[in-house]
């Protein structure tokens, strides 16, 4: 409906909603509403249509299409343009990650609109909505607003108040019918996606991360054998990345994933600007380093100078033996 606030959803790829849309959704509310979602999928859930209207969207708007899959940025800023320039909304809100940074900045783009992305908080100030974002890798907050709607902005995990689920609580759903463009790019290789068995790294309210001190690829085991006594992931720096040790998806910083967990544990990292742009929102920063001048330590709330090859496999240790009792 016209003056709506539009959460688009950020799925797992398999029909579910991710846990971030809450974060998203509840903030939606939070602002006045009214929530509709809208779903860009080739193959949505039962269950996940229940989820959204239980966490308080009135409308689902489900764009269910093969063309969706695999995601491609054209195709889905065509189809959220199509229906934006119909339906009016007012704000189109989605969660940082790979797939919104880039999907909504193409919307913004076709829309005439600006984008505050990587926002933290909002606030409205009579009938303008006024977003706070980080600038210089996070050195700075920026409040910035909008010369017209639609208000686009990509909200970062793990700061905004989740709603609440609300049992019973559904939404109308509504299939609209939209054209769906022509990719512009085709994938010539098989897309295959491991799981670590670990929480995924923008929503895990525990990330453990490991930097060019890890030496190689072969030790991210320990750090992954910690991740599974605490329910933690496990991120990288982009040295380590950039050294092949890590894949892209798990790297942390500037040009990787923004995270805001309550808990982010570096080992061997040394806090290179890029990187601390994508974590020191954390709330609680915890840093190992044999370098006891290693920048991360100016933001760190706690920290150990030492090897972390000895102080991993003792705090695993000790873990465990805190959750055994």
């Amino acid at each position: 409906m016209a003056g709506a606030i539009w959460c688009v959803v950020e799925d797992d790829r398999k029909g579910t909603p991710k846990k971030v849309m809450a974060e998203v959704i509840g903030e939606a509310a939070r602002l006045g509403g009214p929530v509709e979602a809208v779903w860009l999928t080739d193959k949505a859930s039962e269950d996940g249509l229940r989820e959204l209207g239980s966490w308080g969207a009135t409308k689902v708007w489900l764009l269910e299409n093969a063309a969706f899959a695999p995601y491609r940025s054209e195709v889905w800023a065509a189809a959220l343009a199509e229906l934006a320039a119909a339906q009016s909304p007012k704000a189109i809100f989605g969660p940082v990650t790979s797939r919104q940074r880039e999907a909504l900045a193409r919307l913004a783009a076709r829309l005439g609109v600006g984008i505050a992305a990587d926002s933290v908080a909002f606030a409205m100030e009579g009938d303008r909505l006024v977003a706070t974002r980080p600038v210089y890798a996070g050195k700075l907050l920026s409040k910035v607003t909008w010369a017209k709607q639609p208000w686009v902005a990509t909200l970062r995990p793990n700061v905004f108040r989740p709603a609440e689920s609300q049992a019973g609580k559904t939404a109308a759903v509504e299939r609209p019918g939209v054209k769906i463009a022509n990719a512009q790019m085709k994938f010539i290789e098989r897309r295959e996606e491991l799981s670590t068995g670990l929480p995924e790294l923008a929503e895990a309210e525990i990330v453990i991360s490991g930097g060019r001190g890890m030496k190689g690829p072969e030790n991210y085991v320990i750090l992954e054998n910690m991740g599974k006594v605490i329910g933690a992931a496990v991120g990288a720096s982009r040295a380590a990345v950039d050294a092949g040790w890590r894949p892209h998806r798990f790297q942390i910083g500037q040009t990787g994933r923004t995270i805001s967990p309550k808990l982010y544990m570096g080992f061997g990292v040394s806090g290179a600007i890029q990187h601390l742009a994508g974590m020191r929102t954390s709330k609680v920063i915890v840093a190992v380093n044999k370098d006891p001048e290693a920048p991360i330590f100016k933001i760190a709330d706690y920290g150990i100078v030492a090897d972390l090859f000895e102080v991993v496999p003792a705090l695993t240790a000790e873990f465990k033996r805190l959750l055994e009792k």
